[in-house]
């Protein structure tokens, strides 16, 4: 089987095609700065006690980190949301991978700044088993350490291209989290984190299944 991020890279390196060169050129000045703002090196990383947080899931539920450590370790996903195409990948592959996660006694959940009414829809378009919740203005991601702003020319790029973040993050247009993945053991300490400012690049499904393995 491919690996995810072995498929990103293709739909990456299919993407540059289509895209502008001006735009590609703030795109890419942006990616940068993030890199070099350090922001990664920041966030919470193994070792660390997992913010507790208790957020709407699309269907209208509250969930909390305390409710869901109660049954096993938690593998806690953030992702930007479902206009962006790289997130829809990688939510498509968790889902794949979703059965072998739960087989091992743990439970998935994906976080995103969105509406719940955008996350329901993002859950029936690609079938998700597992909570989808709305974290409305990144203070979960801001405890992470993953939250970040939108500079104003990649801000107007995306309402160009009609991303219409503005309602879709419900007032919170300009920020985002890195995308990140964390296993959360049981006594809600952090033992496996993936962080990267490239949001082309995610947590692979197989390295997160190993670390469930290696917790029992």
């Amino acid at each position: 089987m491919t690996s995810l991020n072995a498929e990103l890279r293709t739909f990456y390196e299919a993407r540059q095609q289509q895209i502008p060169a001006e735009i590609r050129q703030i795109m890419q000045r942006a990616s940068q700065e993030l890199a070099d703002s350090g922001q990664a090196d920041r966030a919470l990383t193994v070792g660390a006690q997992a913010p507790r947080f208790n957020l709407p899931s699309a269907t209208g539920q509250t969930v909390a980190l305390d409710g869901l450590l109660n049954d096993g370790p938690v593998v806690l996903t953030f992702y930007r949301g479902a206009w962006c195409p790289y997130c829809n990948i990688a939510l498509r592959s968790l889902q794949q991978h979703h059965e072998a996660i739960c087989a091992r006694g743990a439970r998935l959940v994906a976080v995103s700044p969105q509406i719940p009414d955008e996350s329901l829809t993002l859950t029936e378009k690609h079938d998700l088993a597992f909570d989808v919740l709305s974290d409305i203005g990144s203070d979960t991601a801001k405890q992470y350490g993953l939250a970040f702003d939108l500079p104003d020319d990649l801000s107007a790029v995306y309402d160009k291209l009609g991303f219409d973040l503005q309602r879709v993050n419900d007032g919170h247009p300009r920020t985002l989290p890195l995308p990140a993945t964390y296993v959360i053991d049981r006594t809600g300490a952090i033992r496996w984190a993936f962080v990267d400012t490239d949001y082309t690049a995610r947590a692979e499904p197989a390295d997160i299944i190993a670390t469930l393995d290696a917790l029992h």
